[in-house]
């Protein structure tokens, strides 16, 4: 399967004065397209066809570009996680059977291949909702003068940058991605009970940065 494209098209953005961001992370895909161009294409890529792959690869590469970047900073990293995520994408295609999203699908093999670059570079020892507004989960506590507050997601992908890697994952899986802990925990090799306190922690550092009342502190 000639893929080399990828690897093409990722050299020639290292050049480019805009970067995909953070915010295409929580965006549909930019080019309305029509299902039955759409399910074109997926078939021709079963079959092998180049044009095809470039055709998926293109329309999807800065969505998919801004999944793998909540999960890590480092632009290089992700560009790795991106370039081997479409290759699973084009090797696995053949299993997709057009019964759900093909953009979730995509996603969920992205998502795996960020958590397994986690698991690989050891930097954790160890629906979401993409609506406009996300209110409870860093809403401040009942108690505190300042009642519930709305952040847009934004905001949120913003103070997560702020993370460490244990707490920015796990925060990812469950918040933006869907994960159950359970899943979380076996997909990050830890226990049901450190993905709860991890994202627990998370979520209290995120809060602490859109409120900006401290510094943030993270608790290894």
């Amino acid at each position: 399967m000639d893929t080399s494209f990828i690897l093409t098209y990722l050299v020639t953005q290292q050049g480019c004065t805009r970067q995909p961001c953070i915010e295409d992370a929580v965006l549909s895909t930019a080019e309305a397209m029509s299902e039955n161009e759409l399910r074109g294409h997926i078939e021709r890529c079963k079959n092998g066809n180049r044009l095809s792959q470039q055709w998926v690869f293109d329309r999807y590469y800065r969505l998919m570009f801004g999944v793998c970047l909540r999960y890590s900073s480092d632009t290089d990293r992700v560009q790795d996680m991106v370039q081997e995520g479409f290759l699973k994408v084009f090797t696995n295609i053949g299993g997709y059977t057009s019964k759900g999203s093909f953009e979730g699908w995509m996603r969920r093999i992205m998502v795996n291949t960020a958590i397994d670059a986690i698991r690989k570079h050891k930097v954790d020892r160890m629906d979401a909702t993409e609506d406009e507004h996300l209110e409870v989960l860093v809403g401040v506590e009942e108690d505190e003068e300042e009642g519930g507050r709305e952040f847009t997601v934004q905001e949120i992908l913003d103070a997560m940058e702020q993370l460490s890697p244990s707490y920015r994952a796990v925060f990812n899986l469950y918040v933006f991605d869907n994960y159950s802990h359970q899943e979380i925990a076996e997909k990050l090799g830890i226990s049901v009970g450190a993905s709860k306190s991890n994202f627990a922690k998370a979520k209290r550092n995120v809060r602490t940065i859109l409120l900006g009342t401290n510094e943030l502190k993270v608790v290894k």
